[in-house]
């Protein structure tokens, strides 16, 4: 399991709450025009709700008291009139910062989707996708939780707190002192229970994103986890993961049981006072009853707010935690923006050259060692060499994926970094191993890279592909839907799918990563036939294993970690008795028996 993090100091975890909430509060900035219409209504709520037990104590000494029928009626329609106004304004606040905090929500969803999608390969190879996801949907939902269902109550509540004060302290003021004995002693009990809460609430954040990764990661291999009778074995480390989450939260859970009733020990304590002391003012005639009985009704109000306002302070705790591990997401850099003064990359012709390549996944450790290769327009590269040697490395930089660490790589003449990704991307094509389709039609993922292709383009591409009959004898044809990962496809249609979805997009460069693997025979003639179709004309780099597959290529570079250290055609290298021709040989004896 992942270690928590480091411990930070309590002013440390003060500091960083703050700058947490100013740049939360920065989402609000778009609503500038609706927050005051929001907190009009708040206001007005609050003060029907304030106005209402000065009204009631008043009608004991003046209208009660003196036995004035017609006038107490009179009063109640007031306050039925008043209290109806106030219901109407408290509806109106909670749906319009309802309205506010969804939309807001949905923005920060919308920032941390893109700065996912924005982010380098270099941020995944230490990342966890179910981590990100936990990000996304729990973090998010725990702000909302906090903030979505409640801000408008704590707003509301904040408002009729400070309006209820004043009519303690403007009717008696000794009374209205003694009521607020009792806050210094709250907001002392909230600051405890809240610290405490911060630790225990960031825990339950950062083991629900660790559970998230574990049940994504187990979910996606079931299959290999039954092959290797593993199932056990995962279902014991998920029960650590569980179990640690579990405990995280029944410890929050504790703290929140804890507080709740040391809140309600100082509202029972305020409210005895109360009743004691105005008891013995009325007794003597410094009060009236009617001032110690809306005395009494402010109490239970003065209360019922703070409390609100403490409950909503713990949990806010969540909130932070989740904040916190959003926002560190959203400072990632993205190391591959592109340059100030980066330009459209031009039609490519296919020229590639690496110049004195030399790159590392850790600066410290690198696994390219000087670089280079030329490839000249309409050639066919074939890159061999055991796992970890740098193929794939080479690839990724063709891209731009990563950066190199020293040298250049020159598509035409031109610095891959000069230029937009999106503008060079768009005119390579890949084919991988394991092609990744999408939960869609056929006609989608075909259209993966041209989302609006026409038909009658994705049929070409399709039957360029060797794959347009096999889709035309599914159920639907083109509009069959396919589910996770182009489930129920085999292995092959879903690698011929790939193909004609590289076909759509018409690359000048195109990289295939052992595109003809795990399929059986006949659809391998399948996936052949239409590999040799797609280089015509293109500047190819395959990565290959099976080195039968790769006779026919311009050049056939041999790397080994992180050099070239042979090329030459297939023919050349056999003749010099190398390296290759020592693959070869083996490869083509154990063919033979």
């Amino acid at each position: 399991m992942r270690g928590m993090g480091p411990v930070v100091a309590p002013e440390q975890q003060a500091t960083n709450q703050i700058s947490t909430l100013r740049r939360f509060l920065q989402y609000f900035r778009p609503y500038r025009k609706e927050i005051p219409i929001a907190l009009t209504l708040v206001l007005i709520g609050a003060s029907t709700q304030a106005i209402g037990p000065f009204l009631l104590g008043w009608s004991v000494d003046n209208l009660i008291a003196k036995g004035n029928l017609q006038g107490l009626l009179l009063l109640l329609l007031l306050l039925a009139l008043i209290y109806g106004l106030g219901i109407w304004a408290i509806r109106g606040q909670i749906m319009r910062v309802g309205w506010i905090m969804q939309r807001l929500l949905a923005q920060l969803r919308q920032d941390i989707f893109l700065k996912i999608q924005s982010l380098p390969l270099s941020f995944f190879d230490r990342s966890e996708a179910g981590d990100l996801m936990s990000r996304l949907l729990n973090d998010v939902n725990t702000v909302n939780q906090a903030f979505g269902q409640t801000i408008a109550q704590m707003l509301g509540n904040t408002f009729s707190l400070v309006g209820i004060v004043i009519a303690m302290l403007t009717i008696n003021l000794q009374l209205g002192l003694l009521s607020n004995l009792v806050v210094p002693l709250m907001i002392l009990t909230t600051s405890f229970f809240a610290r405490w809460a911060r630790d225990k609430f960031r825990v339950t954040r950062e083991t629900i994103g660790e559970l998230s990764a574990k049940l994504e990661e187990d979910i996606g291999s079931v299959r290999e986890a039954q092959a290797f009778n593993r199932v056990h074995l995962n279902i014991a480390e998920f029960d650590i993961l569980n179990a640690a989450n579990r405990d995280a939260n029944v410890e929050a859970v504790a703290i929140t049981a804890a507080f709740l009733p040391s809140i309600d020990f100082l509202n029972t304590l305020a409210t005895a006072g109360v009743l004691a002391y105005g008891g013995y003012l009325a007794f003597t005639g410094s009060a009236t009853v009617g001032v110690v009985t809306s005395f009494l009704l402010y109490v239970q109000q003065f209360f019922r707010p703070i409390q609100i306002l403490s409950q909503f302070y713990t949990q806010a705790q969540s909130a932070f935690a989740g904040l916190e591990r959003i926002f560190l997401l959203l400072d990632e850099p993205s190391q591959l923006n592109d340059a100030p003064n980066a330009t459209e990359m031009p039609a490519i012709q296919g020229e590639v050259m690496f110049d004195n390549v030399k790159f590392g996944y850790n600066p410290n450790q690198l696994v390219l060692k000087g670089v280079n290769l030329h490839a000249k327009p309409g050639q066919t590269i074939a890159l061999v060499g055991p796992t970890g040697s740098g193929k794939t490395t080479i690839i990724n930089l063709i891209l731009r994926f990563y950066d190199v660490s020293e040298g250049a790589v020159e598509i035409d003449g031109i610095d891959v970094r000069s230029v937009t990704q999106a503008s060079l991307r768009r005119q390579i094509g890949i084919v991988l191993q394991d092609n990744i389709l999408f939960s869609g039609t056929v006609a989608e993922n075909i259209a993966f890279g041209v989302p609006h292709a026409t038909q009658a383009e994705i049929e070409a591409a399709a039957q360029m592909a060797n794959v347009h009959e096999f889709i035309t004898s599914l159920p639907q044809g083109y509009t069959t839907q396919l589910g996770e990962r182009g489930a129920p496809l085999s292995q092959g249609q879903r690698q011929l799918i790939s193909i004609a979805r590289a076909v759509l997009i018409n690359p000048r460069i195109l990289i295939l990563d052992e595109a003809t693997s795990s399929i059986d025979t006949r659809t391998e003639t399948l996936v052949q036939t239409a590999i040799a179709r797609l280089l015509q004309g293109r500047t190819s780099f395959v990565i290959a294993h099976r080195l039968s597959t790769v006779t026919q290529a311009d050049q056939v570079l041999v790397i080994q970690q992180g050099q070239i250290v042979e090329r030459g055609t297939h023919t050349e290298l056999i003749a010099e008795q190398g390296i290759y021709s020592n693959l070869y040989a083996l490869q083509l004896g154990a063919a033979n028996t």
